[in-house]
């Protein structure tokens, strides 16, 4: 039986105490305290890396085989619950050091000559490097859908429809006003009230801190298609910034304009 068949062996029949070793050898290396469950959590994912080496070193393939992209995706999705990137990057170099280690003393013990050495540790690194290519990219995707999940739950939540009166209702524009809730208000909000039995709309800004003078255009734009539907639009709340921005652009918020939502509701007969 070859050397490397024998450490493939040695791999799978210690793969417990070699993720062991892993870990211990990182947290050390890195002197940060990192709590018992989550060393855990690490164990049982160097198992399956270690795993990995056993039958990447000995079967000499170029290509990474495909659990090991599964596990790195899994990996990510991991990482991603807490979303600190910067935690799996400032573990890698020490992990590829311990790994590098346990090979060497592993190639000394059965008796490796230096060239298998190089070429097990080399191979080894290039699953390092791919797996943590396929993390990083894997996590910056899970984050991406993250972000947008989160920005849909806050434009549902900023941007209601609110029914005052019997074929009255406000749609009131809170906050930091970007492309993503005007998108959605497009979208969502200009349904609904087309499926709602209502005469008026009241645009309320009031609560608006921050918008620009693109989005100013849009909101204008879904007010015309409101009015477009037969419902009336009348705007309150409009500071003195934004009706300043509104003038200069050539830009109509709206036809019927109330200091605040009060007077607009005395308004409506």
């Amino acid at each position: 039986m070859s050397s490397l068949k024998n450490i493939s062996n040695y791999i799978f029949n210690n793969k417990e105490l070699l993720a062991n070793e892993i870990v211990n050898g990182v947290v050390h290396s890195i002197d940060m305290e990192i709590p018992p469950w989550e060393q855990e959590q690490a164990i049982n994912m160097y198992i399956e890396f270690v795993s990995f080496i056993g039958e990447y070193v000995v079967s000499g393939e170029e290509k990474i085989p495909d659990s090991l992209l599964e596990w790195s995706k899994k990996n990510a999705a991991m990482v991603s619950l807490d979303g600190n990137l910067s935690i799996l990057v400032v573990r890698y170099l020490p992990t590829r050091n311990v790994i590098t280690e346990i090979l060497t003393n592993l190639a000394v013990q059965f008796n490796l000559s230096l060239h298998e050495l190089s070429k097990m540790i080399i191979q080894v690194n290039r699953m390092l490097d791919i797996s943590l290519n396929e993390t990083v990219a894997n996590y910056e995707f899970l984050a991406s859908e993250y972000q947008k999940t989160s920005q849909m739950e806050i434009a549902k939540v900023a941007t209601p429809i609110v029914p005052v009166k019997d074929g009255i209702i406000v749609l009131p524009l809170v906050g930091h006003i970007d492309t993503f809730r005007i998108q959605y208000l497009i979208e969502n909000s200009t349904t609904k009230i087309a499926n709602m039995d209502v005469n008026y709309v009241i645009v309320d800004f009031s609560g608006v801190y921050k918008i620009d003078k693109e989005n100013i255009r849009i909101i204008n734009e879904m007010v015309q298609m409101i009015r477009l539907m037969g419902i009336n639009v009348i705007a309150t709340g409009v500071s003195p910034d934004l009706a300043k921005m509104a003038i200069i652009e050539g830009i109509e918020i709206s036809s019927i304009v109330y200091p605040n939502l009060k007077i607009a509701l005395e308004s409506i007969h």
